[in-house]
């Protein structure tokens, strides 16, 4: 390589660390004067976790639910494969499940650009395959568990995997499973025996709680709170009680789409 060319790669270089650096400066300031919580103590960032789930619907039909992890330092760090320089990720991983509108995994995707141990951290990917065929509201985490739980897996794409079905209903949330305008009734018919499935899963929502009591007044002290060990079986899912798909599910209020819960 003529040294010329050596030099503007080495500038290249570290122009690309000192906007990473820049980008992960100014994400902190942000973060900082937007934060609710009460005023820390005087303290220094040292490790940046960032986790960003999108989803889109496909011309197809189906929705792809992408996730991507990223893990910054925020200095050089020394790992057992070399330095790794302030602003490059210590980890970048990311992870597509592509879903029908019930919630089944019809293909998986596993990619790790960033690990600390390149060649051997990034070999594991193709086991996420093996998240096909399991349905994202039907005993999925525990599902992910046994199959790529420790040694079987990647610990952070296996953990990535535990914030898709919240996720994915919130994709789906005034698309898939929302009618605005006959949501009031549908949530209070007198006729329907069975609750919205986002009722009694938290606090918010629980059954004698202040939610319920003014937007589902129907179930308003109805059932236990404790939804928690009710079957899994298909019967208790929405996609079965409901219809076929779930674009018939039962329409939700509008307000309550964002507290939906998996």
């Amino acid at each position: 390589m003529k040294p010329y060319a050596a030099g503007f790669c080495c500038a290249a270089a570290e122009c690309a660390v000192a906007y990473a650096r820049i980008k992960i400066f100014l994400r902190s300031c942000i973060a900082h004067s937007r934060m609710p919580l009460s005023e820390p103590a005087s303290r220094t960032l040292r490790h940046r976790r960032t986790i960003a789930v999108e989803a889109y619907s496909r011309e197809d039909g189906l929705w792809d639910i992408e996730a991507r992890l990223t893990d910054h330092k925020d200095r050089d760090f020394a790992l057992a494969t070399g330095l790794r320089k302030e602003g490059t990720p210590i980890h970048e991983l990311w992870l597509r499940l592509t879903i029908d509108e019930n919630f089944e995994v019809h293909d998986a995707e596993a990619v790790s650009d960033w690990v600390p141990y390149p060649g051997i951290c990034d070999q594991i990917g193709t086991e996420y395959r093996q998240l096909i065929g399991l349905n994202l509201r039907r005993g999925f985490r525990h599902a992910v568990r046994e199959r790529l739980g420790g040694a079987a897996g990647c610990t952070h794409l296996t953990e990535l995997c535990s914030v898709l079905p919240t996720a994915a209903i919130q994709a789906f949330a005034g698309v898939v499973i929302h009618t605005p305008d006959t949501a009031l009734k549908a949530a209070n018919d007198a006729e329907t025996s069975v609750p919205p499935f986002q009722l009694g899963h938290c606090h918010a929502l629980r059954f004698d709680g202040e939610a319920v009591r003014r937007f589902y007044p129907r179930w308003f002290n109805g059932r236990a709170n404790d939804r928690a060990n009710e079957p899994t079986t298909p019967a208790t899912t929405e996609a079965v009680r409901d219809g076929a798909s779930t674009r018939k599910l039962e329409p939700k209020l509008p307000t309550q789409q964002e507290g939906n819960h998996a």
